[in-house]
């Protein structure tokens, strides 16, 4: 009989759960700013409960406050990016390019901490490349501008995602604690405050303005944000490279399915053979380093 116990079970239900993460922002009727602060502002409490029922305290030192103030930033960013491209390309496809994260990864790894790319991530790079251009065409002047805008804003989630989890690495290279539910409950929290002075200096509203949007904006906060986090998180130390490296694909995967169930999204042969390549592109480039970054997807 499966349990929560089993760390590959866990694993999947996570990335199962955070895949409907572009779901709940098509869902809801506010600003993309609003619906990034209220993952962040409801998923962050939820597992600051946690934390205060179970008496787990903070002991960080005032370095990886500052590091953890930095990943909040970059979460934030990366947030800000992501939900406009989920409003102008849908959630499959913002989803796949915030997913290029993975190459972003494999680069910083080169520059910073001076670890050779492997023969995986040379191959993926270009291939991923060549499965976007499949899907969005070769014409980039031809494409509508709305459409030009939601690619660039994926591209740019996936370099802050990115930046959020080399800060989220620093903060754990001397921790004890095998489950990072302190650390993300404090950046939540922070970005939740980044996000919300974000939407006064932009004018734009957090209020909800109806019951079903603070069903599903609740549902992203806990389930896709806080379960789903914590979930993978807490399996990716007793999982394999390669369980890992799925997981990772299965986000976008699902996020394609997701928008093509739910929204109709219509997907040409040419566009459906470019998400495969790209996805299996995004699978080579995570398997060499998933489980020593312990990346928790979007």
């Amino acid at each position: 009989m499966l349990s929560l116990a089993n760390p590959t079970l866990r694993l999947f239900i996570g990335a199962a759960l955070i895949s409907l993460s572009p779901v709940w922002v098509k869902l809801v009727d506010v600003s993309a700013t609003a619906s990034a602060f209220w993952r962040v502002a409801i998923g962050g409490l939820a597992i600051a409960t946690y934390l205060v029922v179970s008496r787990r305290r903070l002991l960080f030192s005032a370095r990886i406050w500052k590091v953890l103030i930095l990943a909040a930033f970059f979460i934030a960013l990366d947030l800000w990016f992501y939900h406009r491209s989920i409003q102008l390309i849908g959630p499959g496809l913002s989803t796949l390019i915030a997913n290029f994260q993975v190459f972003v990864m494999a680069a910083a790894g080169f520059i910073i901490l001076k670890e050779p790319p492997s023969r995986q991530q040379l191959v993926a790079i270009p291939l991923a490349l060549f499965g976007l251009m499949l899907i969005v065409g070769i014409d980039w002047a031809g494409l509508p501008e709305n459409y030009r805008m939601g690619i660039v804003f994926g591209l740019g989630a996936a370099v802050t995602y990115a930046g959020y989890l080399l800060s989220m690495r620093r903060s754990r290279q001397d921790s004890s604690n095998r489950v990072p539910s302190r650390e993300i409950a404090v950046v939540s929290l922070v970005a939740a405050a980044i996000l919300g002075l974000a939407a006064l200096i932009e004018g734009e509203s957090l209020s909800v303005g109806t019951s079903g949007d603070v069903v599903w904006l609740a549902c992203y906060g806990i389930l896709s944000h806080g379960l789903g986090m914590l979930f993978i998180t807490s399996s990716l130390p007793h999982v394999t490279t390669t369980q890992a490296g799925l997981a990772l694909l299965l986000q976008p995967t699902l996020s394609f399915v997701w928008d093509v169930l739910f929204f109709a999204r219509p997907m040409s042969p040419k566009e459906l053979l470019g998400a495969s390549v790209a996805l299996f592109a995004i699978y080579l480039g995570s398997r060499t380093r998933s489980e020593q970054l312990q990346r928790p997807g979007k």
